[in-house]
């Protein structure tokens, strides 16, 4: 498999022989994990485990971004947790609240798995923000780097890929116009979270540009 390649020479010129393993096992365990998890998160309907769910996701997603950095002070876990909280939160939010327009914000089949991506998403902008500063101290080009990703997405939408949520929606029937303006709304959400989270990181360590 490609896997195997990759991982060889990943392994061959880095000589890191634990990154690529253990992150395959916490790939698999991690899924089947919360395969398990959401099937009783679902059935259960119940506004206090959906919030728990949305505190521990956010507890991991600051806890992973801060994994580019050998040296973590204790006040950077509170400042990424408070981040991607209001980052993620605010977006959040706005989706459910002002685009879809939800009748209960616990709804878990539309809150965890938006949650996910915006959690997720603000977590590896902050990652991408915080590995750039910590090599280069500089402030503007480290947002620039933690928003390529986000970015050059919305250069390739259509023209390179087609994200995976409205492949999904095509493939079960959904008509492509549909899935396009919900396409729209995520690709929104993600740079709003991920620009937000960076931005309320930045303010709570007192970054300033040079």
């Amino acid at each position: 498999m490609p896997i195997n390649f990759v991982a060889y020479y990943y392994i061959k010129i880095t000589d890191d022989l634990k990154t690529i393993p253990s992150a395959l096992v916490r790939m698999v365990s991690q899924l089947l994990l919360i395969g398990y998890l959401l099937v009783f998160i679902f059935d259960s309907n119940s506004s206090y485990i959906v919030l728990l769910t949305l505190f521990v996701m956010i507890t991991f997603a600051s806890i992973i971004s801060l994994r580019p950095l050998q040296k973590r002070e204790k006040n950077l876990y509170s400042h990424s947790f408070i981040s991607i909280l209001i980052g993620g939160g605010i977006s959040l939010v706005l989706v459910l609240f002002g685009v879809l327009e939800v009748k209960s914000w616990y709804e878990p089949k539309v809150v965890i798995p938006l949650a996910g991506m915006v959690f997720s998403n603000s977590m590896n902008a902050l990652s991408l923000f915080l590995k750039s500063f910590n090599d280069s101290q500089n402030l503007s080009e480290s947002i620039k780097t933690a928003l390529i990703p986000t970015i050059n997405s919305f250069f390739a939408v259509g023209l390179v890929s087609l994200p995976g949520m409205m492949t999904g929606q095509i493939l079960s029937g959904i008509d492509p116009l549909i899935a396009v303006r919900y396409q729209i709304m995520i690709m929104l959400m993600v740079l709003s979270s991920s620009g937000v989270s960076i931005i309320v990181f930045i303010k709570l360590s007192g970054l300033k540009k040079d």
